[in-house]
């Protein structure tokens, strides 16, 4: 079953417990994915799925930051279980471990030794984190090691 038709699936199920957070999130959701199907006219693969996915968490997540500097706990509580949803349909995220070995490996391949290089290194990593870890995450990494 791909990305698209669990989603489906989950919708129908989130309907029928009558479960209206959820299927509002999962709406949310899916109406990008049909936004981008729209625009490209074919049906989206699951790597497309899964960077509408990412991107939609990444911007509940500067929201989060913002409403809870702004002492919104309403809005942060429901972004952090909008954020939970979603990511129920993500691949299983990398751990900070296994992304600094991910990290330390690329470099080696790429003899990479200063921060000029960092542009060549991000551009061999993200290929291989794509969906499965934070950019910024790995972006920082990155820096530490080039150091």
């Amino acid at each position: 079953m791909n990305l698209s038709d669990r989603l489906n699936d989950d919708m129908k199920q989130a309907m029928r417990n009558q479960d209206k957070f959820k299927l509002t999130t999962i709406r949310m959701i899916r109406a990008a994915v049909k936004n981008l199907e729209i625009d490209l006219k074919r049906p989206l693969e699951d790597t497309e799925v899964v960077d509408i996915l990412s991107r939609e968490i990444k911007q509940r997540k500067d929201s989060l930051q913002e409403f809870s500097k702004a002492g919104r706990d309403d809005l942060v509580t429901d972004l952090s279980a909008e954020i939970e949803i979603i990511s129920q349909y993500l691949p299983v995220q990398l751990t900070e471990e296994e992304i600094k070995a991910i990290v330390t490996q690329t470099i080696q391949e790429l003899g990479a030794s200063s921060k000029a290089e960092m542009g060549k290194v991000m551009g061999a990593l993200l290929p291989k984190t794509k969906g499965r870890a934070d950019g910024k995450l790995v972006n920082q990494y990155v820096q530490q090691f080039l150091q």
